[in-house]
């Protein structure tokens, strides 16, 4: 029985990594850093802590993690207000799993940045709890952020359900991966052992 589901923001809600790219790496080579595709790479799924501390220490920004991060937030807040790349299909998909679950937001993304997105969105009513990655211990692929939300929610992580827009190593309801998930969301899902399970995109209110 499934008793609450999360979701990641980035690339299920809004198809940002795009703009996360742009941002990034134009904030770097306006301060003479060594961008690359590695580093592009590297810091997908870091939190904000991570990546801000990455660009400093690998990219080579001479300013601090702190003032990175500001920066880069500040960009990705103004893109945000010009325009929100909403998934197509995202917003009916979380009103019509808010009708029978609970819902979580699990994001790699900044406190500002979820919340930007979510009233700009106007799904903001529809999600019970909301984590950000910087306010976890660690970022993705770690489970914490995803933990995080379901103690929000009031609910156990393996009774929960994370739908994710990539293979998910942080499968937090590992004991579950052990049989078939029977989830509401597509792809596959690390399990414990690094098995996969696959995750049903068949599931409907009602599946068990």
């Amino acid at each position: 029985m499934i008793d609450a589901v999360v979701f990641d923001l980035d690339g299920v809600i809004i198809d940002s990594e795009e703009l996360w790219d742009e941002v990034r790496e134009g904030l770097a080579r306006e301060r003479g850093g060594n961008w690359s595709a590695q580093a592009q790479a590297d810091m997908m799924g870091m939190s904000s802590t991570e990546w801000s501390r990455y660009m400093h220490e690998v990219v080579g920004l001479p300013e601090s993690p702190a003032e990175i991060n500001r920066e880069v937030v500040d960009r990705m807040l103004a893109r945000y207000s010009e325009y929100l790349p909403l998934i197509d299909g995202a917003v009916d998909a979380v009103k019509r799993l808010a009708a029978h679950w609970p819902l979580g937001v699990a994001s790699s993304s900044n406190r500002q940045l979820i919340d930007r997105v979510l009233e700009v969105s106007g799904l903001a009513p529809y999600f019970k709890a909301t984590v950000s990655s910087e306010e976890v211990e660690r970022g993705k692929p770690a489970p914490d952020v995803y933990l995080e939300a379901a103690r929000r929610l009031g609910v156990e992580a393996a009774r929960s359900a994370a739908i994710e827009d990539s293979v998910c190593p942080c499968c937090w309801y590992a004991r579950r991966c052990d049989s078939e998930p029977r989830v509401p969301a597509s792809g596959r899902c690390a399990g414990a052992g690094g098995r996969r399970a696959r995750l049903d995109r068949r599931a409907r209110p009602g599946n068990d």
